[in-house]
């Protein structure tokens, strides 16, 4: 097939790129800045109309993962980047009878700051979803979504919680954290979450691309993860150790970290700083509340399973920071 990934300069753009050219597609890339993935390149806004035009023409599909990720920063930013970003793709899709979008999402869309205790993906609420990445990322899935019709075929993947080596998102601000002694956890530590290896999250992505089509897979949302829950406090001690550092020493009450957390985003807001916070009313749900989801829809509609998985994962995560 002929593809545009957009947001290939992050880690999981990068890698599902790296995985359509390596079988033979031919791939386009489009992000603000140059992906140095030697493949053929629109540098643009994916905001602006006439950029994700440019970027689409000719394509058969369009994975749309470009999108602003952070826990901090003006509404306005994730407004932009998120839904404008979305409603241009989804435009320029419409305009050039590209047949293919595969909107990739995220499992907080539809958190509301309860358990997920083996479930599928519910539906997207923007209303309940919790900060401005989110309720964005909700807004977008829902436009997204709304387009699906005979001539466009769009399918919303949801991967869980991605890491891997060179990840600067998760296990980038983990390790160094755990390095400044400044790793807690919070509570017991015991709540149970899925995560999803890079690798097994492109290759998911991949084949979402494969079945999105009017007469297979078309219309919803699917939650992809590896399907290993572990507890909050193993995934920590297991990071720091794939990376050399001190597991984490600090214990922090549910309580007292949530009123921090409220109170950090308060600070952070009434100052527009927009350096990473220590701690966020957002980062302790995520910590203390269980997440991890049934996969058997997901796995039945794109005909796809992990191959790394998480002991693997691990290994791979060690190789690579013991690398010189």
């Amino acid at each position: 097939m002929r593809v545009l990934v957009t947001g290939a300069s992050g880690l999981l753009g990068a890698t599902v790129a790296r995985t359509l050219a390596a079988r033979g597609d031919e791939v386009t890339v489009m992000q603000r800045r140059a992906s140095g993935l030697g493949l053929r390149e629109v540098r643009g806004d994916v905001a602006d109309p006439a950029a994700a035009l440019r970027a689409a023409e000719g394509q058969d599909a369009v994975v749309h993962l470009a999108a602003k990720v952070d826990v901090v920063g003006p509404a306005a930013d994730f407004e932009r980047a998120n839904v404008l970003g979305t409603r241009s793709v989804v435009e320029a899709c419409r305009a050039l009878g590209v047949p293919r979008l595969v909107q990739v999402s995220s499992p907080s869309v539809a958190h509301a700051g309860h358990a997920l205790v083996g479930v599928g993906a519910g539906p997207a609420d923007p209303g309940r979803a919790r900060g401005h990445y989110a309720r964005t990322k909700a807004a977008s899935e829902l436009l997204a979504l709304a387009a699906d019709c005979t001539d466009l075929a769009v399918l919303a993947v949801r991967p869980h919680l991605v890491w891997g080596p060179g990840d600067t998102q998760l296990v980038g601000r983990l390790v160094a954290r755990a390095r400044a002694g400044r790793l807690p956890v919070i509570g017991s530590g015991s709540a149970l979450i899925d995560t999803t290896y890079v690798d097994d999250a492109a290759d998911a992505i991949v084949a979402a691309a494969d079945a999105c089509a009017p007469d297979g897979a078309h219309g919803e949302a699917l939650v992809v993860s590896g399907g290993e829950p572990r507890t909050v406090a193993e995934i920590l001690e297991r990071v720091c150790a794939a990376a050399g550092a001190p597991p984490p020493r600090l214990r922090l009450p549910v309580p007292l970290a949530r009123a921090a957390g409220t109170a950090v985003d308060a600070l952070w807001a009434a100052t527009r700083r927009t350096d990473t916070p220590p701690l966020t009313r957002f980062l302790v749900e995520q910590l203390t509340t269980a997440h991890w989801f049934d996969q058997r829809r997901t796995r039945e509609l794109l005909r796809w399973s992990p191959a790394v998985g998480l002991d693997e994962g691990f290994a791979r995560l060690t190789a690579w920071y013991a690398a010189p």
